[in-house]
């Protein structure tokens, strides 16, 4: 009996002692990396307008981009428990680019979007298996390899980078202490310079504002 008393008053201790010491889903230089599938979905159409370069003259026409899913990754450097610094990346995204309406298609490009964010985590020092975040940041977009569809009269096609800002919410659900499930939304900033030439017309040019939505999934390690 003495025993059992005994034993009874140690599991109390142990947990009273237990619940006045903090649980942190995330900890001050913690790393996370996620990996999975990231679809870039353009703006709805149309994405620019289409104008005659040496003219200036408006065609009446729009370019519109496509949609693509890539490989997403992403690495999460925990400042604290509330605040994480993200570098999202990806296999480069392929799109393309059709004249809105004529049946023309100009080409496709290639992109990678390098995304930096500052995340805020809204639950902070908590056990919860449920972390949603919000994040601002910046994004670069390198557009190369860019092919002309000659088959529609279409050469010389060229993009610019861009560069602008970016938004997201997301959520981890931590499955275990280092395994986590992760969906997230972005909201980015990404405009481009468009030249192209056509036979019989000249260069043309447009202004495309892709700004695209972009949704990933993924599983994720806290390291």
């Amino acid at each position: 009996m003495k025993m059992n008393k005994l034993g009874a008053a140690i599991l109390t201790a142990t947990l009273a002692m237990s619940g006045a010491t903090a649980v942190h889903a995330y900890d001050a230089g913690d790393i996370i990396v996620r990996a999975g599938a990231a679809t870039v979905e353009p703006e709805n159409a149309p994405n620019g307008d289409i104008l005659v370069s040496a003219s200036g003259a408006d065609t009446g026409l729009n370019a519109v981009v496509d949609n693509d899913t890539q490989l997403g990754l992403n690495f999460v450097y925990m400042l604290s428990q509330n605040v994480g610094v993200e570098v999202l990346a990806a296999t480069p995204f392929e799109h393309e680019v059709y004249v809105e309406g004529a049946g023309l298609k100009v080409g496709s490009t290639k992109h990678l979007p390098p995304t930096v964010s500052l995340q805020y985590f809204l639950l902070g020092d908590t056990d919860s298996k449920f972390q949603p975040y919000a994040g601002v940041g910046l994004n670069y977009t390198w557009f190369f390899d860019e092919n002309a569809n000659s088959s529609d009269g279409f050469s010389d096609l060229d993009l610019d980078d861009s560069m602008g800002f970016a938004a997201q919410i997301g959520v981890d659900y931590l499955v275990t202490d280092n395994i986590l499930l992760n969906a997230s939304v972005y909201k980015m900033d990404i405009d481009t310079d468009a030249t192209v030439n056509l036979d019989g017309v000249g260069t043309l040019k447009s202004d495309v504002e892709i700004d695209p939505m972009v949704y990933m999934v993924s599983v994720g390690y806290k390291l």
